[in-house]
């Protein structure tokens, strides 16, 4: 299926950035202070990660899972919603610090460092449930007429962030903030 494969390269892209999160979060941890630099990264996770990537996931695949029998607050698919608001939850912290006016003291940067690693071991794991274990299912499961509804669904909204610009801007920011944070 065409739309879990764009899924699975989101994946990829969304894997590079939490490494460079992460070595970014160690050097604050370290001393280094970029709430401007930290922005960009709260501004790919939330438009890239969580709106344009979940956004594909819970409002198109899951969507076709559920109508397909799959319950949405149980099972695999209410394990990924889960996720995603564990996720939300990490991210709105680190956000909370890019926008605090007073300079990081050391528990602000234990706590970036803290919600930077939380966010990035659960979202490693996530997309491994994703890739290994959901996915699969769904490309077993989800009959030909809902299969079709997926692709159309997501070749949609993938078309929308490509024609906006969205998608080149974001993928231009990850590959900024990856070329500078190198883990």
């Amino acid at each position: 299926m065409e739309a879990i494969e764009t899924l699975k390269s989101e994946h990829r892209l969304i894997e590079q950035v939490i490494d460079a999160l992460v070595a970014f979060a160690a050097a604050a941890q370290a001393g280094a202070e970029d709430r401007p630099e930290l922005a960009r990264f709260v501004r790919f996770i939330r438009e890239f990660a969580d709106q344009h990537h979940h956004g594909k996931e819970e409002g198109v695949l899951f969507e076709a899972m559920v109508q397909a029998g799959f319950p949405r607050q149980a099972g695999p698919i209410g394990v990924m919603l889960h996720e995603h608001d564990l996720g939300r939850q990490q991210v709105a912290i680190l956000a909370a610090l890019a926008e605090a006016a007073a300079p990081w003291t050391a528990g602000d940067r234990a706590r970036l460092a803290e919600a930077a690693r939380g966010y990035g071991e659960l979202l490693r794991a996530h997309i491994q449930k994703e890739d290994g274990v959901l996915y699969p299912m769904a490309e077993q499961r989800l009959p030909a007429p809902l299969v079709q509804q997926v692709e159309a669904g997501c070749g949609r909204l993938e078309a929308a962030a490509v024609e906006s610009g969205r998608r080149a801007a974001l993928g231009a920011l990850a590959g900024e903030l990856t070329a500078r944070h190198r883990a």
